[in-house]
């Protein structure tokens, strides 16, 4: 008899870890693929997490917005972009005030909350009119959002809305110029607080901001609310028999992962030091959403720790495979164009491997039925 538990229990032990390694497969297979692409490319470790913490501090909150949405079950927010708009609005106005340091960088985030605010609730109504195809038409609305907005800071700033700055207007005076400079809030809160370990710069303050808001997402699936959100990623029939006001709760996950996408572009902005006022914001949804597939999330499941792990794996990637590139092909250019196919490719394949998962993990359970 006790033989036969053994057995069982062997199998069991077996048979989870083959299963952990299934549900697992994408940050597991991207884990390999930064280390070949770190020996590939030739790097001390001291440069590539100089540059890791680097990027971590100024990604990790885009990655982190995508969260709430994900678990609401409306899918990957392409709309980050629409977010980022309103944190460059925030620091754009911070500009031709000429406020800069902590007290600049506090008044584009709350500057920017009305309009992200704004735009997280036009978003939100928007994607309640498609329900079942959230993440095209929130790719669709960023690229139509990118229109208005060239369009407000084209043609608009200059005529409509005054601006006299020659630092920042075009010489024609309409139009904003295509790079503006934030060096007068540039680090303001990565050096707040930060020290240096084995030559590694660590922005505390940065990293503390980023960690108050994955507690604040924490703490809001643990209340009634984040209850909602579960509810409606499961089943939103079932959610709405509930008497869960489902349209006000997408309203909701939308506008909450607009207002962070916002903050996290003025982070990401502050540690970077130029606007590039008609590009900055371009990629912003695609590459949180590479970060936290590459982690293991999924279009219906996403965690923090995932989003964490993900931004390591993605950046990481995103550090060697220049220098990979290079010495592998023999070519710089060449390894510029590496990084881009990772960047588009990872999203891909990342999506691939999830339904690779799914379709594991139902044939599975179909054989225990």
């Amino acid at each position: 008899m006790s033989t036969q538990v053994e057995i069982k229990n062997k199998t069991k032990n077996k048979f989870d870890l083959k299963a952990l390694l299934v549900n697992n497969s994408v940050p597991v297979m991207f884990i390999i693929i930064c280390l070949a692409g770190w020996v590939a490319s030739g790097l001390n470790v001291t440069f590539v997490l100089r540059e890791l913490v680097d990027r971590i501090d100024r990604n990790l909150l885009l990655v982190v917005s995508l969260i709430i949405p994900v678990i609401a079950g409306m899918g990957l927010n392409f709309a980050l972009v629409v977010g980022a708009m309103a944190g460059q609005i925030g620091l754009i106005v911070i500009k031709l005030l000429g406020i800069g340091g902590m007290p600049g960088l506090l008044l584009a985030c709350l500057i920017s909350l009305p309009f992200a605010w704004l735009f997280g609730v036009g978003t939100g109504k928007l994607l309640n009119k498609t329900k079942g195809q959230e993440m095209i038409t929130s790719l669709i609305l960023g690229f139509f959002a990118m229109g208005l907005y060239q369009l407000v800071f084209l043609l608009f700033m200059g005529t409509i809305i005054p601006v006299k700055d020659p630092e920042i207007i075009l010489q024609g005076g309409v139009g904003l110029k295509n790079a503006i400079d934030l060096k007068f809030i540039k680090y303001s809160l990565d050096n707040l607080i930060s020290f240096p370990v084995m030559g590694i710069k660590i922005p505390v303050a940065s990293l503390l901001v980023i960690t108050g808001f994955c507690f604040f997402t924490r703490f809001i699936l643990k209340t009634k609310l984040g209850q909602d959100f579960r509810a409606l990623g499961q089943d939103i029939k079932i959610a709405k028999i509930s008497g869960i006001d489902v349209d006000k709760k997408r309203l909701i996950a939308i506008t909450i992962s607009t207002v962070l996408a916002g903050w996290g572009q003025i982070m990401f902005l502050q540690n970077i030091g130029t606007l590039q006022t008609y590009s900055s914001h371009e990629q912003v949804g695609m590459f949180a959403a590479a970060a936290i597939l590459v982690g293991g999330a999924s279009v219906t499941r996403a965690t923090i720790g995932q989003a964490i792990l993900g931004t390591i794996l993605f950046h990481t990637l995103f550090i060697v495979s220049p220098y990979a590139g290079k010495n592998l092909f023999g070519e710089a250019q060449l390894g510029e164009f590496f990084r881009t196919f990772i960047a588009y490719g990872v999203i891909a394949m990342s999506l691939l491997l999830h339904a690779w998962q799914k379709h594991m993990n139902s044939k599975k359970k179909d054989l225990r039925e």
